[in-house]
C-alpha cells in the first residue's frame, strides 16, 4: 500500500509542478525563477552533486540537459526496498547495453547525504558491481530535497516523507530534448522497466 500511495502522491506532485511551471511560463517574472530553465517543461534545480567518483556536477546542466535519464532515490544503509531496486537496475543496465553511458544515462540519488559520502557510495557500487554510465550522487541535504521534490519523489503527508522506510519505490525516467517524461515502479519487472524508458527515447523509437 506504501508503494502505491507514494506513486500515487509523487505523479501527483508531478503534475503540481508541470501546473506552477505552466503557470510560470506564462508570468512576466519567468526569468527570474531560480531553477534552470531547460528545454523540458519540469523546472529542475541546478544545484552541485558530487558523484561516486567525487565528481562536481550540476544538476541540471551535467546531469539532465539534452539527455535520456533515468533518476531513483536510495541509501546505502537501507534494508527494504533499496537492494531490490538495485538490483532490478542492474538488471535494466545489462539490458540497455552499450546504451548506457552513451545514449542512456542512469543515476542514482541518496536519501542520506551526511552518511553517504562519495567514498561511501563508491564502495557501493563495487559491491554491488555497477557499471560505467551509472552514477550514484550525494550533496547537501537542502539540494536532495529540491531534486527530490522536483522528481516527484515525495508524499503529501510530511511524517510520512520524513520517514525513509516509506520512501517511494519509483524510477523517474525521462528525456529533456523532448520534454518526455513518465515514471515506473523500481520494483516491478525489469521488462516493465525498459518498455517505459523506451518511450521517451526518440533515437531507440526510431530503430526499434
Amino acid at each position: 500500500m506504501n508503494t502505491r500511495r507514494n506513486m500515487l502522491a509523487g505523479i501527483g506532485g508531478a503534475a503540481a509542478l508541470l501546473a506552477g511551471w505552466t503557470a510560470m511560463r506564462g508570468s512576466a517574472g519567468l526569468a527570474e525563477a531560480p531553477s534552470a530553465q531547460g528545454t523540458g517543461a519540469i523546472p529542475f534545480p541546478n544545484v552541485t552533486l558530487y558523484t561516486h567518483e567525487g565528481r562536481k556536477v550540476r544538476f541540471y546542466d551535467d546531469l539532465i540537459r539534452g539527455k535520456v535519464v533515468t533518476f531513483n532515490m536510495m541509501y546505502t544503509q537501507c534494508e527494504g526496498k533499496c537492494p531490490t531496486m538495485t538490483a532490478n537496475l542492474r538488471q535494466l543496465q545489462a539490458l540497455l547495453g552499450d546504451r548506457v553511458g552513451r545514449s542512456v544515462f542512469m543515476h542514482s540519488i541518496t536519501l542520506q547525504p551526511l552518511l553517504d559520502t562519495p567514498d561511501v557510495l563508491k564502495a557501493y557500487v563495487e559491491e554491488h558491481h555497477i557499471g560505467p554510465g551509472w552514477a550514484f550522487l550525494t550533496g547537501a541535504p537542502e539540494d536532495i530535497d529540491a531534486i527530490r521534490f522536483s522528481l516527484g519523489f515525495y508524499d503529501v503527508d510530511p511524517e510520512v516523507d520524513r520517514n525513509l522506510a516509506s520512501h517511494t519505490g519509483l524510477v523517474r525516467m525521462g528525456n529533456d530534448s523532448y520534454q518526455r517524461w513518465t515514471m515506473a515502479p523500481a520494483l516491478t519487472g525489469t521488462q516493465h522497466i525498459l518498455a517505459t524508458l523506451n518511450h521517451v527515447d526518440r533515437e531507440w523509437d526510431a530503430v526499434s
